[in-house]
């Protein structure tokens, strides 16, 4: 009982303070959860997912470069496809997929034929205007997934395993996605990416105004933007990144599979957050996206001369001996793995200082909008007086000519403003002559290919293009179908911005997601498609096309602020070609030496090595092509090492892992061999390890038959 005299606090005093100490302690307990809860009843619900799109390993060309003697021979890394799915808590049929794939870019086939299964599986819960697809730009990737002869023609076909395997990944990543929903948090924050990055055509860059070139500090667009996903209880479940970056820092002379240097910014944020887990898998996913990266290079000691050392940085990327063809972009490292792992590691850690200093709270209803658009016949209102219009698709004679990333084929050079007779000849007998209206529409680019003026044995280019944007909260994501130049990005950033100002919904973060759903080769700017190097060559459409896109979306924009995206007009779709047996590649029929079985030892490691060192075997190979029905499944390697305590093998690595590499040789008469290699890392701990190659063979009137084949096993010291 608390009595009050002059030598104690009085009663209700003690009181007071019990209660304070109580109520302190309570709130310091509960103010982490609170935090860590949706605001006001806001937040979202949120599901990420990723799935194996990595399809064929071997003799499938690469997509990227365009080059035909650049056909995969194995694999340094998977590839994977990343869905992020979010939705309004009290209204969960408002919501947005965005899907970042490790390819090339996005084909219209792909697209087409996910939406249809994801109908099939979800009724209209997953549409054309709320469905995203973007691809990374990786030049290590399969082709074969498209259906018009352009892409035909450079992919060799349309190769059904190529193009199944992007399909079911996309699809798959989204139904983990779905699956995995939960109740949490979206913050965005922004940062600059340097000494990443240079304009591989600051020619045409600087025949851009000077008085807005003025206003940036580069001409290239440095800035990252983040998307930081956590579940009610604070913990990171995701994050979706775009910086505009070409993945090219694996050059064409690689035959190696890999999602190149943001892949490999991707697996190092994952393994991070992914402890005890086989790279590719494990609950966290990270993904970055493509951007406005049309004239941006990851290769940042620039264009030399690669037999006398001397820089080729001029209008034509041409060398005084040999020509264009020996004008190449060097990477930061000493050779182009080694590019690979600096250029990622400088984006994995912005993006993880980024992610983890995100505060930024994204909050806000969920719309989205989609058009079909025939860009090919868009007129576009200048001003009051004047209109221009696009074209039919063309390419013109610098799209020949490549880039320093990557030279061309023949004599052909970047900046060409004038045709040549022999060429015009060439391309009269074989294709078409061009119209007189396609060649004034098109000017000053010559035309080499009139695309749109070519329909056998299919269309040669996409005419009817998505146009789409989807908004959450602030934030809005522009699918944009191609590759913008630095300063294309910027203007229409700038553009839909104002528009969403205009019309009422201030202070939106415009974010642009590149090669999105439809591939339409490059989008400059008016002035920088004078110049005609590689890109405005590959801006197809014209050089009115950055007009006509900008004027497509802000009609979008201007939907969702005025919520009238009921009202947009309904224009006529793509069609799903009918396409299915042209396929280029060679049937396969494999043999192996007499006496010999597939994975057998050829070549057997070293009994010891050291951390740093390459373990290197090789066996008795079949074609990869083969394991194509089990690829999303199944490993062609694995690193194991030997526990003792419970007499077992451990599987540390598998053929995902940037420290191991696939190596695939064919030989005569069907005879292959398949090299397995560890880079053993540095913080590898010492033991006793084994290889194995997993195979399937196919010999002529023979089923598939699996196979495999192991080391001999060896010890690891940590000497260096």
């Amino acid at each position: 009982m608390c009595q009050a005299d002059k030598s104690t606090l009085p009663c209700r005093a003690i009181a007071f303070i019990v209660f304070f100490v109580l109520l302190v302690a309570t709130v310091a307990v509960t103010l982490p959860v609170l935090n860590s809860l949706p605001k006001n009843g806001d937040g979202y619900f949120i599901g990420v997912g990723r799935a194996d799109c990595t399809g064929p390993v071997a003799e499938a060309p690469l997509m990227g470069y365009a080059s035909g003697d650049q056909n995969s021979a194995g694999l340094l890394t998977r590839l994977y496809c990343r869905a992020f799915i979010t939705a309004e808590p009290k209204n969960l049929t408002k919501r947005v997929v965005v899907v970042s794939a490790e390819i090339g870019m996005m084909s219209q086939r792909v697209r087409l034929e996910v939406m249809k299964q994801l109908k099939h599986k979800y009724g209209d819960l997953y549409r054309q205007d709320n469905v995203i697809l973007s691809g990374t730009h990786t030049h290590s990737g399969p082709a074969g997934y498209f259906q018009y002869t352009t892409f035909l023609i450079a992919g060799k076909g349309l190769i059904q395993p190529s193009l199944h395997a992007i399909v079911n990944g996309i699809v798959q990543s989204i139904e983990m996605a779905h699956r995995n929903m939960v109740k949490g948090r979206i913050f965005i924050n922004k940062g600059l990416v340097l000494n990443s990055q240079i304009n591989r055509s600051p020619q045409s860059y600087l025949n851009n105004p000077e008085s807005e070139r003025l206003r940036y500090s580069s001409n290239t667009d440095k800035e990252m933007v983040v998307l930081k996903m956590t579940d009610d209880n604070g913990r990171d479940i995701g994050m979706f990144s775009w910086f505009a970056i070409h993945p090219v820092s694996m050059n064409k002379t690689n035959l190696l599979i890999n999602s190149d240097n943001v892949g490999y910014a991707a697996q190092l944020l994952e393994q991070e957050k992914n402890k005890g887990y086989l790279t590719g898998e494990g609950p966290y996913v990270a993904a970055l996206v493509s951007s406005n990266l049309g004239d941006v290079s990851s290769n940042t000691k620039g264009p030399h001369c690669i037999n006398t050392g001397e820089s080729c940085e001029n209008l034509h990327n041409y060398c005084p001996i040999g020509g264009a063809k020996m004008c190449i972009n060097l990477g930061p490292g000493n050779d182009m793995f080694e590019s690979t792992q600096i250029i990622g590691r400088n984006i994995y850690l912005k993006a993880k200082e980024l992610s983890m200093t995100a505060s930024e709270e994204i909050n806000g209803p969920i719309s989205s909008a989609h058009q079909w658009v025939t860009m090919s016949n868009v007129t576009v209102q200048l001003n009051a007086t004047h209109s221009v219009k696009t074209c039919k698709p063309a390419l013109g004679y610098s799209f020949a000519a490549g880039t320093s990333d990557g030279h061309g084929i023949l004599n052909f050079t970047q900046g060409a403003t004038e045709g040549d007779p022999f060429w015009e000849a060439v391309r009269n007998a074989i294709l078409v002559q061009p119209s007189k209206e396609t060649e004034e529409c098109q000017k000053p680019k010559p035309i080499l290919v009139p695309t749109g003026e070519l329909s056998k044995p299919y269309p040669w280019h996409p005419e009817i293009i998505d146009i789409q944007i989807v908004t959450i909260g602030s934030l809005a994501i522009l699918a944009i179908p191609g590759e913008f130049t630095t300063m294309s990005g910027r203007r229409m950033r700038e553009a839909i911005k104002n528009e969403f100002d205009a019309q009422g919904k201030p202070g939106m973060n415009v974010v642009l997601a590149g090669l999105c759903n439809v591939y339409t080769h490059y989008i400059t700017t008016y002035e920088e498609y004078q110049v005609q190097r590689y890109e405005g060559a590959s801006t197809i459409f014209g050089p009115h096309s950055l007009s006509a896109y900008i004027q497509s979306f802000r009609a979008l924009a201007t939907a969702i602020a005025k919520d009238t995206i009921q009202d947009l007009p309904k224009n006529p779709g793509p069609t799903l070609l009918n396409i299915t047996s042209l396929n280029f590649l060679m049937p396969v029929v494999d043999t192996k030496p007499l006496g010999s079985n597939y994975g057998d030892v050829l070549q057997d490691v070293h009994s010891k090595y050291k951390v740093g060192e390459v373990v290197n075997v090789q066996f008795v190979g079949a074609n990869p092509r083969n394991s194509v029905q089990n690829v999303s499944n199944f490993t062609f390697l694995t690193v194991e090492k030997y526990n003792a305590a419970a007499k077992s093998w451990q599987v540390l690595y598998n053929d995902a892992s940037w420290d191991t590499r696939f190596i695939w040789k064919k030989g005569s008469w069907g005879r292959s061999t398949a090299t397995v290699e560890w880079h053993i890392p540095k913080n590898t701990v010492p033991g006793t390890y084994k290889l194995q190659y997993f195979g399937h063979s196919k010999e002529l009137l023979s089923s598939v038959h699996a196979f495999s084949g192991t080391s001999s096993i060896f010890n690891i010291s940590n000497e260096i």
